[in-house]
């Protein structure tokens, strides 16, 4: 079991790194929250706005990745509605190895659709927009 998500893990970063960006719209955009919040437990919550024209070539999500000092971890997805209206996303996870700490820290949100248009019939990501921002967590 490990291995096939090994396996799938490779397939989906080597797909990422060839994923094209151009079929993003004019009216694509994502944005994060300057402040995201970190419980006692290890929850780390982000949040923001997005929006998206268009998700008849396949679903959108919301992905995030929190980055403090080395350590870095994906922080859930958000099915996204692509109906040009700008809506809210927020995004949890647990994070308890490694540990995060209130403070400064990067995060790392992309709009992301995928699409069955690969030579394996596989879902690949295509990106709508992507967006790096500094956060404040607390």
């Amino acid at each position: 079991m490990r291995a096939r998500l090994v396996l799938a893990g490779a397939l989906l970063a080597t797909a990422a790194a060839t994923a094209p960006t151009a079929h993003a719209g004019a009216g694509d955009g994502l944005s994060v929250t300057p402040r995201g919040t970190l419980a006692e437990d290890g929850t780390v919550t982000l949040s923001g706005s997005y929006r998206c024209l268009d998700d008849t070539a396949g679903p959108v999500f919301v992905s995030s990745t929190l980055v403090q000092d080395d350590r870095s971890a994906g922080i859930g997805g958000t099915r996204a509605v692509c109906d040009g209206r700008v809506h809210a996303w927020t995004n949890s996870a647990v994070v308890k190895e490694p540990g995060y700490r209130p403070g400064a820290a990067r995060v790392e949100a992309t709009l992301m659709q995928l699409t069955t248009q690969g030579p394996l019939g596989l879902p690949l990501p295509g990106f709508l927009a992507a967006e790096e921002s500094a956060v404040t967590l607390g």
